[in-house]
């Protein structure tokens, strides 16, 4: 077999934190071109990598798995990755562009893995009985109508990463607390502060360095594609959005009202005024099967690509 014809990125079994570290030293070592730097790390001291496609002056950035049982966007990242550096030096088209051109207009940042410690735990990548299985389920415990530990959603220290931002954060902490969730918990814990975990703090000061023309943040479930955030109306972000919407056959709706508020996407467009988007893909229960791969990677292909130069 022809090594330069092997594929990297294996889309057929579960994604875990050491298999993406290897992938992006495989791909790097493939793919000189690609620039990986590390943007932060997790509470458990595990990195997180950003991959940089591309030295065009359009900044864009990919976000994926800022919550544990949502790992297969992930796979979705590393997979584009992998797709469009297979695209680019066979000079054939991605999604009917070419990536030359995207390269050379356009730089696509991808965090791949924002929460990797707890993606751990989901992935079954820890023992029972360890020191850190036992400090997750003693959070659990807590919470015994949260299916352990695939309704893990949260970082280590049991904080919903994707309720840490600056858009309303209070307005999120009654929400959440009115719901119960008033204590390190599974999911749906604000925290005791925005911007207490490390890795929200390592997006939101990596967002700040740049100049980003919009962003995508990558979840599951519900094939849907949140657009809005309060009365923001970014110039031109509904009608991206309805590309999306058209490209991948996704709904695109507002963001219900318990879940509006304190996130990646919303913070980035109150900050930015310009577009951000929240990717809900596959359907089901999380974590979703690696059955769904398939069908969520043909179905965001085009916002993948499209995001970069739109």
């Amino acid at each position: 077999m022809n090594v330069n014809n092997t594929v990297i990125v294996n889309t057929n079994e579960n994604y875990n934190y050491e298999k993406m570290q290897r992938n992006i030293r495989e791909l790097k070592t493939k793919y000189p071109f690609l620039e990986i730097e590390n943007i932060g790390e997790s509470v458990q001291k595990r990195q997180i990598p950003c991959i940089r496609i591309g030295n065009g002056k359009n900044e864009v950035m990919y976000s994926a798995s800022i919550h544990a049982n949502e790992w297969i966007t992930s796979l979705v990242l590393m997979k584009f990755i992998e797709d469009f550096c297979i695209a680019y030096t066979k000079n054939r088209d991605i999604f009917e562009h070419n990536p030359k051109e995207i390269f050379n207009n356009s730089s696509i940042y991808i965090i791949p893995m924002l929460n990797p410690d707890a993606i751990e735990l989901v992935t079954g990548n820890i023992k029972e009985g360890s020191k850190e299985y036992n400090h997750y389920k003693e959070i659990a415990n807590n919470f015994p109508n949260v299916t352990f530990p695939n309704g893990w959603k949260a970082n280590y220290n049991g904080v919903d990463l994707n309720l840490q931002f600056p858009a309303d954060w209070e307005k999120a902490r009654e929400i959440k607390f009115a719901q119960g969730y008033t204590m390190p918990a599974p999911r749906d814990f604000v925290g005791f502060g925005p911007l207490t975990e490390p890795e929200a703090l390592a997006i939101y000061n990596f967002t700040l360095k740049h100049n980003f023309r919009l962003i995508l943040a990558y979840h599951t479930q519900g094939e849907v594609i949140y657009w809005k955030y309060a009365n923001y109306m970014p110039a031109d972000s509904e009608e991206i959005g309805r590309i999306f919407s058209k490209v991948s056959g996704y709904l695109l709706d507002t963001t219900p009202p318990e879940s509006a508020n304190a996130g990646y996407k919303d913070w980035f467009i109150k900050q930015y005024n310009k577009p951000g988007y929240t990717i809900e893909v596959g359907l089901g229960t999380n974590p979703l099967p690696l059955t769904q791969f398939d069908k969520i990677y043909s179905d965001n292909m085009g916002i993948l690509v499209l995001a970069s130069i739109i």
